[in-house]
């Protein structure tokens, strides 16, 4: 019997309602049925331990789950809010405990959220540059939406609706045209 393949999603977002968190599980649930997959969202900021941390030895419960998820995932979607031109700090915190060797070749979806369009770049200059010092594959579509875009449950407008199927499609290919042995298996 084959093992289903996992999506996992991070909201790096510290608020909440959090209309990031809201935006990583609505394209994290999207894949994982477009993909007959488990999905499971890591929001930073329920993780009790996380701000205190200082090594991964100091991680709690739910933490050292966190990042087991994350590192066992075949398909990450994360998302995070801009906060002065970048991801989130806790984001930043979360991300330094997650093991090296965990996201090498991994397929991440990156999303991110922000008042106005100024914002946009943070996935080209912030979050790309992050996964790929992983050895992660950064789908080529990110996903930056404001305010006027994500209503919180729902794309607004033709052009955040295209992207978003643009990389619902590129995210679902790279998982099934992969040499991963169970995007294989869900072929």
């Amino acid at each position: 019997m084959s093992r289903k393949l996992n999506v996992v999603g991070i909201s790096g977002s510290l608020s909440a309602p959090s209309r990031t968190l809201s935006l990583v599980q609505f394209t994290t649930q999207r894949l994982a049925r477009e993909l007959d997959a488990r999905a499971q969202v890591v929001d930073i900021a329920r993780l009790p331990q996380l701000g205190v941390m200082r090594s991964r030895e100091a991680a709690g419960c739910e933490e050292t789950a966190a990042f087991a998820a994350v590192e066992a995932a075949d398909l990450l979607v994360v998302g995070s809010p801009v906060y002065k031109g970048s991801y989130s700090g806790l984001f930043k915190h979360f991300i330094d405990f997650v093991d090296y060797g965990g996201l090498v070749g991994k397929p991440v979806a990156l999303l991110a959220t922000g008042g106005s369009e100024r914002h946009a770049l943070v996935i080209e200059h912030q979050l790309r540059p992050l996964f790929a010092f992983f050895q992660a594959q950064p789908l080529g579509t990110g996903l930056f939406l404001t305010d006027r875009e994500w209503s919180g449950t729902t794309l607004v407008g033709e052009p955040a609706e295209r992207r978003f199927e643009r990389l619902v499609h590129e995210a679902t290919f790279a998982l099934r045209h992969s040499s991963h042995p169970l995007a294989i298996a869900a072929e």
